[in-house]
């Protein structure tokens, strides 16, 4: 028995592993400064790739990294967490590939997180 994620009624082109590509990348840190949301749309496909995504720091250095593994969805939404001091700017890198090809050349976004202004606790403001 087969079961296909897609309703073969939707009419939608899907690409095969060699046509599969990252459509749209984005990040927006949360207000903590901590986490970040990341959006990633890729063209809607046969068969499920696989995607690396790793944020690097303004010196060039990866802060925390994720991969996904075939998902059901061309769009795609989750939070990664950054570590360490903050280093202006970041860079949101995602690969797309199939573990026995092809690959895609890596998408990458740009962006500042801005720390959260200290709580004073005299004043209970921000």
């Amino acid at each position: 028995m087969t079961m296909e994620f897609f309703f073969p009624e939707d009419h939608l082109d899907r690409m095969t592993p060699e046509e599969t590509r990252i459509t749209s990348l984005s990040a927006e840190p949360y207000p903590d400064g901590r986490r970040l949301r990341v959006n990633i749309e890729i063209t809607p496909f046969q068969k499920r790739p696989h995607l690396d995504v790793a944020i690097k720091d303004g010196d060039g250095d990866e802060v925390t990294s994720a991969s996904l593994v075939e998902p059901l969805s061309w769009k795609i939404e989750f939070t990664m967490h950054i570590r360490g001091e903050r280093k202006n700017p970041y860079t949101l890198e995602a690969t797309l590939f199939y573990p026995d090809g092809p690959s895609a050349e890596p998408q990458c976004f740009t962006f500042d997180v801005i720390p959260p202004e200290p709580f004073d606790s005299n004043s209970g403001q921000a």
